[in-house]
């Protein structure tokens, strides 16, 4: 999926290029991959003990730490990919300024990259749903598609975030601040039915919020998705796709000055 915006002659380097950076992200660590589950485990924690026990909001009937890792793990993935897509051109400005080779490949590496933490994330989960007897539904067939959707997404937001940030790097300042108020606006903590019914329309025009609940919808609750809010987010998913795309071809001739 990842390399649906590459070449077919370029999806060799995409590979290789993904690779090398799983390798280096690993290279003398410690833990290695158990980096990849710490940061949606403790946050999960952290969520279950306070709105669990301080300020008390409903599950809908699940047990709260798999309600919220269930969307977290995306999440996670989601924040942590996009954040270190912004600066994958400027990090490779030897390459860039020295060989040619289509840019697109290294925000999209590196989307790819933080895709093997989720994967690492996804065993994690597999044990949770056990652990609370959760048993498997037929919906989690839905999750490579909206999996989908939202690589769709983030790839498009990598590219035009990474051909922002070439120009103005206040953007790699700026964006870790946005995507702490983006989760809240996502219902990750909370349930989607705890949005005020007048409100909902103009909130799920943030794609992650369908994206989300999808997940939650199939995995844990064994429900269908909510058709509405996943396909607005579908449409907007690609709508940003195309412009993050588009935006990064248009300055990609550019980035060898600027940088």
């Amino acid at each position: 999926m990842a390399a649906f915006l590459v070449p077919t002659h370029t999806r060799e380097l995409l590979w290789v290029w993904t690779t090398r950076q799983v390798k280096v992200r690993y290279k003398q660590s410690l833990f290695g991959a158990a980096w990849a589950v710490f940061q949606p485990l403790a946050l999960t924690a952290v969520f279950a003990f306070v709105f669990s026990y301080i300020v008390r909001v409903q599950s809908e009937g699940i047990p709260y730490p798999i309600f919220v890792y269930s969307t977290m793990l995306p999440w996670t993935f989601f924040s942590r990919a996009l954040a270190a897509a912004l600066s994958s051109i400027v990090a490779n400005m030897s390459l860039v300024t020295k060989v040619y080779f289509p840019r697109e490949v290294l925000p999209i590496a590196t989307v790819a990259t933080h895709f093997v933490d989720y994967l690492c994330g996804l065993a994690v989960l597999l044990g949770m749903l056990v652990y609370y007897r959760v048993s498997p539904s037929p919906t989690m067939i839905l999750v490579p598609v909206i999996l989908a959707i939202q690589l769709i997404l983030m790839i498009g937001l990598a590219l035009g975030g990474a051909a922002a940030n070439t120009f103005f790097r206040d953007v790699n300042q700026m964006v870790p601040l946005l995507l702490q108020i983006w989760m809240y606006a996502c219902p990750i903590v909370y349930p989607l039915s705890m949005v005020p019914l007048r409100l909902r329309r103009w909130y799920l025009l943030n794609p992650m919020a369908g994206i989300i609940d999808a997940y939650r919808q199939v995995i844990v609750k064994g429900a269908l998705p909510d058709w509405y809010a996943l396909g607005v987010a579908t449409a907007v998913s690609i709508a940003v796709a195309i412009a993050g795309y588009v935006t990064f071809k248009r300055l990609e001739d550019q980035f060898a000055d600027v940088i």
